[in-house]
């Protein structure tokens, strides 16, 4: 099945011209880069004052550059960061050069001589402080290197041979033409260096086939290194994991989320590593003493860890819980973790232990190369020296020589993906190591030297949705749970407080084109308050997705979900960087930054399958009961049948890593089905499945294929990938089917929510979206401040609220109502209907459409009050400092915003016949095609030939 499998994605991958992965498109992406990066470094030195703010941080002048003022202003800036948080743990390691400083490092080792007393400092840092990939700063590194190595510039500091060696260290992107060049050297000195380069470079892309040619017309060293791909000394040569790993335990009790590892008032620095690494877990908390509470966590605490000798593991009872960022990881791994040699301010290695340890955060665990172990850590605490043994699945405490807890790995692949500096070198080098055998006339297979997955023993009597959408993206009937797969990406999205860092991990993979149909960017998490550095983003960040050919919305659009799902094909798979990318139709997992470039280069995703649990409501949904009582019925059922604990110690919880299938809910509108495929989230589900009927799905991409063209109307791009969805939208609308899961598929488990008998809202208590109350176990509790918006709503809760709110009896409100529809096409449309003139006559504060208050980035609720929010998530101080966050309708918000409390069952009810008298108006949504603003611009669109081809040539993958 696996080979089935590949060869699926291999078809997929003879497919890349049609989009922005083609060699010609990468051609024209390179181009463009350098062009801008030319036009850039003229304005810096030419005009300082159109220098980067970084750039000018380190340069006031732009005289002929003496070594000596290059590293006083380098050296004042590396003092300065030395100074940060106190100093403790040495402070934070200087930023990477970036190309403008890059250019005028080069500068000052052309005019330095061998006598130069700072000449080793300045090698030193070009070798070391220049991001690799297609940085724009390795992109001047790589040619100034290129340059000496080829004879095209006389060497000052570095040889040739030392310039082919450091060409060598870049790990694909601009390096690699002159690394291949180089085979055919006359110098056989450069000739050996260069394949010696290569033999551990993996990130070559078609120059492949340039290598695989030359071995073919007789080139010796060409064909060594084919050999050396065949043999896998790129992986090879790395240490073993050792039998044996001692560690001091730096343990957090209960439940970590990614909040509190990458807090996002926070997110502004991400990108920043060692910067951003100061706000982990700056809140305290039991066990943990930050150096400076709500600012920067807990250093003196690790630094004191790290005296007893030894590297840290990071241990918790539940561990990574919420939001897909990779960020949190980064930060972990940034104490304790290893240098990656060459590549500035990042770390891989080091150990995760959780009792639990959140799917997507164990999944950047792996693509960063740490070793994330899942166990009982109950007699694990902070300051235990223990020693692990990752291949028996022990851990012995040093201090009485006892075995005090025993594991399992994940998967039988950990070690090598440990091994090969995370999981995507591993699938690239593995995938170079099959490719090479075959360019040599051998067998493809690679399990000689590589732990492959092991294929389940049983094969399932049938297959669940979920399993059935992933085997159609591997080219099979379906998936089996356990079963290791590479399906095809359909759908990536990117949302911008990750963007930035998915934008370094696409440099680091040396992409210039996308693979993945379609790759969306948004701006919903900054766009209403930015700071300077997310004015930097809006401005960058579009450029360089739709050079690549994806399609990059604007700020004040709004929330990345509302617009990605409207991209949406049936049927397929995806995947996001924001962990609510919960598909309505198809399936998707979403996954942390690293993991959704590799998609978007790629165009595949590594995918270990997982189980599914399937919930199945019946009954009929009574009057009053929205929605979002039917999402916080799937957790307060599941802990009612003992499958979900509130309690993190021993956390048990059925969702976890599992898809969770939702049927008996056929005629939702798919706005609706979104409202609990996006709530699958907060239970830790890997993904979520809604069995619908056609005709939803049918108004919804007639609606959306107006929406599309619209946007090519409108600007937005890129339009080539914008008018190939909606070929393939179209090719569905001809001949509409959606697959549904056989009636023998098998489950890990089955709950069933009779609607029948829920005749009350459920609500989710501050501060666990898991734990969940009826309204008349909290009724009269004070509310301060209630939040209407977010991805789970949609334009029919902004009406509902408005009507409610219309019907109120005071002048005022006794609560602060902040109010945020999802998309500016809502907050349009809510305008014109007078919805925005109700919301300010009563006093709400209106915000711009996206996430708002939802992640606590930007405005923040008051301390120490209690909320009521329709938001995502619950966790403590993410909406504000110490507040208490009920998680509810819109409805009930809106309600509790005009009482100034959570109504009694009674209140609550009577409210709500008024809303239910007039539901057919209220809950309208946003139809594009009847809309005619919308219909007049499409209709200006034409589709071309090409991309309708090329539509049909990926529909019937």
């Amino acid at each position: 099945m696996l080979g089935r499998i590949r060869s699926a994605r291999r078809a997929a991958s003879s497919l890349h011209f049609i989009g922005g992965g083609s060699t010609t498109n990468r051609a024209a992406a390179a181009t463009n880069i350098l062009q801008r990066y030319e036009q850039q470094t003229q304005q810096s030195f030419l005009h300082p004052t159109a220098a980067s703010s970084s750039t000018s941080h380190f340069f006031s002048s732009t005289t002929a550059p003496l070594s000596s003022e290059f590293l006083k202003s380098y050296d004042a800036h590396v003092a300065e960061r030395a100074a940060m948080a106190g100093g403790k743990l040495g402070g934070i390691a200087p930023k990477p050069l970036d190309a403008a400083q890059t250019a005028t490092l080069i500068d000052e080792l052309r005019a330095a001589s061998s006598s130069s007393p700072d000449g080793d400092r300045l090698v030193e840092l070009l070798s070391h402080r220049v991001p690799p990939g297609v940085d724009e700063a390795a992109y001047v590194k790589a040619a100034y290197l290129s340059a000496i190595a080829l004879g095209k510039e006389s060497p000052t500091l570095i040889s040739p041979l030392r310039a082919v060696e450091l060409l060598g260290t870049m790990q694909g992107g601009y390096n690699v033409g002159t690394l291949v060049e180089l085979l055919s050297s006359d110098n056989d000195e450069l000739k050996a260096c260069a394949a010696e380069q290569l033999k551990h470079t993996l990130l070559v892309f078609d120059a492949f086939h340039d290598v695989v040619d030359l071995s073919n017309g007789g080139n010796a060293a060409a064909t060594e290194v084919l050999e050396s791909w065949a043999a896998a000394e790129w992986f090879t040569s790395k240490p073993d994991i050792p039998d044996k790993i001692t560690v001091t335990v730096f343990k957090v009790t209960g439940e970590t989320n990614t909040d509190d590892l990458s807090p996002a008032q926070d997110a502004w620095s991400r990108p920043d590593v060692p910067l951003h690494a100061l706000a982990m877990l700056k809140n305290a908390r039991d066990g943990i003493v930050p150096e400076k509470d709500g600012e920067i966590g807990p250093l003196g605490q690790i630094d004191e860890l790290l005296q007893k000798g030894h590297p840290l593991a990071y241990v918790g009872d539940v561990v990574g819980t919420g939001s897909s960022r990779k960020s949190a990881t980064n930060s972990v791994l940034w104490f304790m973790g290893e240098d990656i040699p060459y590549v500035p301010n990042m770390k891989t290695g080091g150990v995760c232990i959780g009792g639990k340890i959140a799917p997507i955060f164990f999944n950047t665990m792996e693509d960063s190369g740490a070793l994330p172990i899942e166990m009982d850590v109950s007699n694990l605490n902070t300051g235990d020296v223990v020693d692990i043994y990752p291949k028996e699945g022990e851990v012995v405490d040093r201090a009485c020589d006892e075995v005090i807890a025993k594991f399992e790995l994940k998967t039988n692949v950990l070690l090598d993906e440990v091994r090969a500096g995370g999981r995507i070198p591993l699938i690239i080098g593995r995938g170079i190591t099959s490719k090479a055998r075959v360019a040599l006339g051998r067998d493809a297979s690679v399990a000689d030297t590589f732990n492959l997955p092991v294929a389940p023993e049983d094969t399932p009597k049938g297959y669940s949705l979920a399993q059935k959408m992933v085997g159609k993206a591997c080219g099979v009937e379906g998936i089996p749970p356990g079963q290791y797969c590479e399906p095809t990406m359909t759908t990536v999205g990117s949302q911008d407080t990750t963007g930035p860092m998915t934008r370094d991990e696409l440099k680091s993979l040396a992409c210039l084109g996308f693979s993945a149909d379609l790759v969306m960017q948004s701006f919903c998490h900054t766009a209403a308050y930015p700071k300077p550095v997310d004015v930097v983003t809006h401005h960058t960040l579009p450029d360089f997705i739709q050079t690549r050919g994806g399609v990059s919305l604007r700020p004040g659009d709004g929330i990345i979900h509302s617009w990605l799902n409207r991209m949406l094909v049936p049927d397929t798979v995806g995947t996001g960087g924001d962990s609510h990318t919960r598909f309505p139709l198809g399936v998707s997992f979403p996954a942390g930054s690293g993991l959704v470039a590799f998609a978007a280069a790629t165009g595949v995703f590594p995918l270990d399958m997982p189980e599914s649990v399937l919930v199945r409501f019946t009954g009929t949904m009574q009057p009053g009961i929205t929605l979002r009582d039917l999402v916080q019925a799937i957790p307060y059922t599941a802990i009612q049948n003992g499958l979900l604990t509130i309690e993190k110690k021993g956390k048990k919880n059925v969702f976890s890593g599992r898809v969770l299938e939702i049927e008996g809910l056929p005629d939702l509108k798919c706005e609706q089905a979104f409202e609990l495929s996006d709530a699958s989230a907060e239970r830790s589900a890997a993904g979520c499945t809604i069995k619908l009927n056609k005709e939803p799905v049918i108004e919804y991409l007639q609606s959306n294929v107006v929406m599309l063209k619209w946007m090519i109307s409108e600007g937005y791009g890129d339009p080539r990938t914008l008018e190939r969805r909606i070929a393939r939208m179209e090719d569905w609308l001809a001949n509409p089917h959606l697959m549904e899961a056989d009636d023998n598929a098998e489950y890990a488990e089955i709950i069933e929510i009779n609607m029948d008998e829920i005749k009350e809202p459920i609500l989710a208590l501050p501060n666990d979206p898991d734990a969940s109350a009826l309204l008349s176990e909290v009724a009269g509790d004070k509310i301060d401040e209630v939040f209407i918006g977010s991805c789970m709503t949609n334009i029919g809760h902004f009406r509902a609220a408005g009507k409610l709110l219309a019907d109120k009896k005071s002048a005022t409100l006794p609560t602060r109502l902040w109010v945020s529809p999802p998309t500016k096409m809502d907050a349009a449309q809510l305008s014109e209907e007078g919805y925005y003139s109700t919301f300010g006559t009563a006093g709400a504060r209106m915000e711009m459409p996206g996430c708002s208050l939802c992640m606590g980035n930007q405005a923040r609720v008051e301390p120490g009050c209690t909320v009521v929010s329709t938001s995502t998530r619950n966790f403590p101080n993410r909406l504000g400092q110490g507040s208490n966050v009920y998680l509810a309708s819109a409805e009930l918000a809106a309600i509790a915003s005009i009482e100034g409390k959570l109504p009694t069952v009674d209140e609550y009810m009577k409210y709500m016949s008024t809303v239910d008298a007039t539901a057919a108006d209220t809950y309208r949504y946003l139809n594009f095609d009847e809309l005619p603003e919308f219909v007049e611009a499409s209709d200006k669109v034409e589709i071309s030939d090409e991309m309708r081809e090329a539509a049909k040539k990926l529909s019937i993958l």
